[in-house]
């Protein structure tokens, strides 16, 4: 199932189009904020998703009958370009646990490269609801590399992919790899895939736009 933010308007559209304008990106700590409120957006609409139960709490002048959710949530994400959507997601599941992986492309030419797994600190996976952020799915290959490890932490009982900007081809990749109940959110998806795997119009390189250029 695909959630696709750009088919209705809200304020998430303006979010995104900020993550996209060259004039905005030089500030890097507005493209930080506005990956954060893209990802606490999503958070909102997962949350509906989600297994409820009712509680009763105290308060002040009785007791009141309150909907609380009952699945325990690991959000992960990559890193680097994946922190700011972590925070925001984090912001809005704060009893969440968190796993980090790390993952980035080795190129063997211009056009071809591995996606090489360095490291990964996890909980436990096990019967819990997995949350998987990257700002940006381009061939797919990262999101499912990085599955492919959380996986050895326990079997996830239900699966989501939050992402600000996605490729068809990478949807279809994620579709066939991942298990048939995941659930995919996306601000947009765009059309097309250079043969570097950038995608166009894309936002360019998501990680330097938050952190910086590396070298």
């Amino acid at each position: 199932m695909i959630h696709n933010f750009s088919k209705s308007n809200s304020i998430f559209s303006q979010f995104l189009s900020e993550i996209r304008d060259i004039d905005v990106q030089g500030d890097r700590m507005r493209f930080r904020r506005n990956l954060q409120r893209i990802s606490e957006i999503m958070a909102y609409e997962l949350s509906k998703t989600l297994k409820y139960s009712e509680k009763t709490v105290t308060t002040p002048l009785g007791e009141a009958q309150v909907m609380t959710p009952d699945d325990q949530i690991v959000l992960a994400t990559i890193l680097r370009a994946g922190l700011p959507m972590h925070q925001g997601l984090l912001n809005y599941f704060d009893n969440a646990e968190s796993a980090f992986v790390s993952a980035f492309r080795k190129h063997t030419s211009e056009e071809e490269f591995d996606i090489h797994v360095e490291y990964c600190a996890s909980p436990n996976i096990d019967k819990k609801a997995l949350v998987i952020s990257d700002p940006m799915l381009a061939t797919g290959s990262s999101m499912v590399m990085v599955y492919d490890v959380l996986k050895k932490y326990g079997k996830a009982k239900q699966v989501h992919i939050v992402a600000g900007i996605a490729t068809q081809e990478a949807l279809a990749l994620v579709k066939k790899k991942f298990p048939d109940n995941v659930k995919i959110w996306v601000g947009a998806i765009d059309d097309e895939l250079t043969a570097q795997s950038y995608i166009v119009p894309g936002l360019g390189d998501a990680g330097d736009l938050a952190f910086g250029d590396k070298i």
